[in-house]
């Protein structure tokens, strides 16, 4: 299984497909580093497993294998909708054939926290 670092630079929408995992790592990132959540729900987690397409679309529904929830019923629902609606918008990722075929159908895995707004941000 790859693991997500999420401090990852941001990439633009409309750069040439990545062919390399470090790549495709950073597109991940750059779309699910924004996600947030209710307010309420800062310090929760939730860790998706998902397989791609030789195209870089989404191969079925993400399944979460880990969660780490905080605040009532209501605001822990909301936090994994958004995170489940956000993650979907990240697809197809803009990924080379080469690049797709040596991932297509492997199990991912990607990490997403709802982190405390910085000051002044």
């Amino acid at each position: 299984m790859i693991s997500l670092p999420l401090l990852l630079a941001a990439v633009d929408a409309r750069a040439e497909p990545t062919s390399t995992l470090n790549g495709m790592w950073q597109l991940l990132g750059a779309c699910t580093q924004s996600i947030g959540g209710p307010a309420a729900s800062v310090g929760s987690e939730v860790t998706l497993l998902f397989s791609i397409k030789r195209d870089g679309s989404l191969q079925g529904k993400p399944r979460i294998t880990h969660s780490k929830l905080v605040g009532d019923e209501e605001t822990q629902r909301a936090f994994v909708s958004e995170v489940l609606t956000s993650v979907a918008r990240c697809f197809p990722l803009p990924i080379t054939d080469g690049l797709g075929g040596a991932v297509a159908g492997r199990p991912l895995r990607v990490r997403v926290v709802n982190r405390p707004k910085e000051e002044g941000v």
